[in-house]
């Protein structure tokens, strides 16, 4: 199966609501006229679909623009085009964003996008960790107490698989408010993705939170990054896909990353 998570979804949002909102993006977009690396060019732009408040992935305001804007842009650039800004939130903003890209989709081998997305070559490893404070003893899920919470997105498939292995689980909505959660030790664990705590480390660098590889042998609990194109020609995904190549070689996309506390991992 191919699931598509997106962070260019509003990023607060974890795995499973992002896949939901995604589809519905492909579902909205389904309709749209394809767009052709033609077009593309003599529109001198590549309009790139992300949340306008939505930090480390995407910001409209203020001196940080987020990963994703700053990957996007050097996408263009290697296209020869501009970066075009659609600021999207809502489910009713996807179905008027008239967008050509949207970043860091899950990506798998085995199912086919719906609604005319084709994802590109794979560029990052993410999934789900186990993140605990610095000062904690736990080295694994094992090693936790019985007794001691690790929080959750509420519905994620995390959240199910803790709770059938008898874990005790909190809630949340956000992996942001997880994170939080954890450092202010209402919670002992967090099962979020790498991300998350690479940006929370970044802005808490006196209290930096600890990942323990919980599930690398669980693989629906991880997976490839790509970028989505919506609807695009042959000619459009092989320069989209050569250039995530070319920024790949040359470090831009690991640079990029490390701006904002992530440890680019090569995609399997």
């Amino acid at each position: 199966m191919t699931r598509a998570f997106s962070a260019a979804c509003k990023p607060r949002y974890g795995p499973i609501r992002c896949a939901a909102s995604l589809s519905l993006l492909m579902l909205c977009n389904a309709a749209a006229d394809a767009r052709s690396l033609e077009a593309v060019i003599e529109r001198d732009t590549l309009t790139l679909c992300a949340s306008p408040n939505a930090l480390p992935f995407a910001s409209k305001n203020g001196s940080v623009p987020g990963f994703q804007i700053e990957l996007g842009e050097k996408i263009a650039e290697q296209l020869g085009v501009k970066l075009t800004r659609e600021w999207v939130v809502s489910a009713i903003q996807y179905r008027r964003a008239d967008c050509d890209l949207v970043l860091d989709v899950i990506a798998r081998k085995d199912t086919e996008p719906a609604g005319g997305v084709r994802v590109t070559r794979p560029y990052h490893r993410s999934g789900v960790v186990l993140a605990v404070r610095g000062d904690s003893k736990a080295t694994s899920l094992a090693s936790l107490d019985s007794y001691q919470r690790v929080g959750v997105q509420v519905g994620s498939l995390v959240s199910m698989t803790l709770g059938k292995g008898g874990a005790v689980t909190s809630p949340f909505v956000y992996e942001d408010d997880i994170v939080a959660a954890l450092a202010n030790r209402e919670i002992e664990a967090a099962a979020v993705t790498p991300m998350t705590v690479g940006w929370f480390n970044l802005q808490h660098a006196d209290k930096p939170l600890r990942l323990i590889p919980a599930f690398d042998s669980d693989q629906d609990l991880n997976w490839n990054i790509a970028a989505g194109l919506l609807r695009p020609d042959d000619k459009l995904q092989q320069r989209v896909d050569a250039a995530i190549e070319a920024l790949l070689a040359d470090g831009t996309i690991a640079r990029i990353y490390a701006r904002y506390g992530i440890e680019l991992r090569s995609p399997q």
